[in-house]
């Protein structure tokens, strides 16, 4: 305990001391344009070598995380090495405290919207959505539909990877032996996740980024719902043409929910809600309100536990007081059973998190933020947004994230953060959301899906139908600037 308080008194003083540091950083950078210089190119070779690695992740056997975390010292140190050399010795520090905050905000974000992702499948929620879907008798068409539906539905609040991977799921064990069948629904429930994703800050996240920099207010956002089910509805109708009608036996399958799941998934609501409340509201960040509700969650997980002990020590002496009743029997082993079964360990769910994806995310922030430093963004904004227009800008912006990623290329364009009025935030948020569906790989959803039903649901399977996506992605942009007109001019 004495320890535990020396280390607690060394963090306050810590912080303390920190702050004048933090003040200081607060400064103005002096950005200037490293592009030409060599130290510049090296620095773009090397986010260009490492992104590679990424792309071949499955083919190289490595994750994802690995290179791009390499990468980020690699460039900072570049960075911090032609700034010092012009005399200028802050600016380096100034922008990585910057890039670090950001990173730290997002991370917290998504470590407790995970953690409550995977405490909903720890306590079977959707194993019993699953079970309920295959036991009901639907034809190929029907579970067609009602995967995609919700897909579209459930993104939203959790998120389009998780949402993708419990759909396929059910697909897969509907479809059978039936590769066509499993192979169109995958695709659908790419799509509609993607889709679904794109209209809220939760859903995805490039949303998300977007949210928690400020740029779109949280209720904007719904003004997407139309332009995102265009994008889905679109080849989802022309798909759903080639799916067969029949309808195969049901498969019995029975879960049972443990103790506390709806609880768990009131509590997550709960938390979305402090999160937006603190943003709106309280003009704080809204990870606030995501880390309140994690411990919250905690303090649940404590209870369940508390709850099961009491639980089995009252087995315990009801077994002890039975007339001739011997030494502790199966009743017992039973009961410690259920309640390992029933208690929440938090910090178990927390280790289980996505963390090969939270370092990913820590690798590219910084990556491009020093890219950005170097001045690379500055050029590539002025060649986007003035030379080619914001529009066609935007829409490139969805098409070149279904080829890389959705995450660097929205954080660039948060970093460079063009003058556009309110309506070009939401259709760059859009494109930047749905544009991954034109690929496989484009999305997080896609690439997870790949990994759930493979050698079915594979890169030239999706291929086939990009052009009945892609016509969803040119309907849903123009499906924009109809019902959103009023954003037009609408300063953010």
């Amino acid at each position: 305990m004495r320890l535990n308080w020396h280390i607690l008194s060394i963090s306050i003083i810590s912080m303390f001391l920190a702050l004048p540091q933090n003040a200081a950083a607060a400064g103005d950078a002096h950005l200037q344009d490293f592009t030409a210089h060599w130290a510049g190119i090296v620095c773009l070779v090397v986010f260009v070598f490492a992104y590679s690695l990424v792309v071949f992740e499955d083919q190289l056997h490595l994750r994802k995380s690995k290179p791009v975390m390499v990468a980020a010292g690699i460039i900072w140190m570049f960075v911090a090495i032609v700034y010092s050399q012009t005399g200028d010795k802050h600016t380096a520090e100034i922008m990585i405290r910057h890039n670090l905050l950001e990173f730290g905000e997002l991370f917290l974000f998504l470590l407790a919207a995970m953690t409550y992702i995977n405490t909903m499948a720890e306590r079977n929620v959707f194993d019993a959505l699953r079970a309920w879907l295959v036991s009901r008798g639907f034809s190929l068409r029907n579970i067609f539909w009602i995967t995609g539906v919700l897909s579209f539905c459930i993104s939203p609040i959790a998120d389009n990877l998780t949402t993708a991977l419990l759909m396929s799921t059910v697909a897969m064990a509907v479809g059978g032996t039936n590769t066509k069948f499993i192979a169109l629904a995958c695709i659908n429930i790419v799509v509609a996740a993607n889709a679904g994703g794109a209209f809220s800050p939760f859903g995805d996240i490039t949303t998300l980024m977007v949210w928690q920099k400020g740029v779109i207010p949280f209720a904007t956002f719904f003004a997407l719902i139309v332009p995102s089910l265009v994008n889905w509805l679109i080849p989802a109708v022309i798909m759903s043409m080639f799916v067969a009608k029949e309808k195969p036996e049901a498969i019995e399958e029975k879960v049972e929910m443990k103790d506390g799941a709806f609880i768990v998934v009131g509590m997550f609501i709960m938390t979305i809600t402090m999160a937006v409340c603190a943003h709106n509201f309280l003009h704080l960040p809204p990870v606030i309100g995501m880390m309140t509700g994690l411990g919250f969650l905690k303090l649940f997980g404590y209870y369940l536990k508390m709850k099961n002990m009491r639980a089995l020590k009252q087995k315990k002496q009801e077994y002890e007081y039975k007339p001739g009743a011997g030494p502790l029997g199966a009743e017992s082993v039973s009961a410690s059973d259920h309640t390992e079964e029933e208690t929440i360990d938090i910090f178990d769910i927390l280790a289980k998190a996505e963390w090969d994806t939270l370092m990913f995310f820590y690798g590219v922030i910084l990556c491009v933020g020093g890219l950005g430093t170097m001045g690379y963004l500055a050029a590539l904004s002025e060649f986007m947004y003035i030379d080619l227009g914001p529009t066609t800008a935007n829409v490139l912006v969805g098409i070149v994230s279904a080829i890389i990623d959705n995450i660097p290329v929205m954080f660039a364009v948060l970093t460079m953060m063009p003058q556009m009025d309110e309506a070009q935030w939401l259709l760059v948020t859009l494109t930047a959301g749905v544009g991954g569906s034109l690929l496989s790989v484009g999305s997080a959803a896609g690439v997870a899906v790949m990994g759930q039903a493979r050698g079915i649901y594979t890169f030239f399977a999706h291929l086939k139908w990009t052009w009945a996506i892609a016509l969803g992605y040119a309907a849903s942009i123009w499906v924009h600037f109809l019902v959103n007109s009023r954003f037009i001019g609408q300063a953010v």
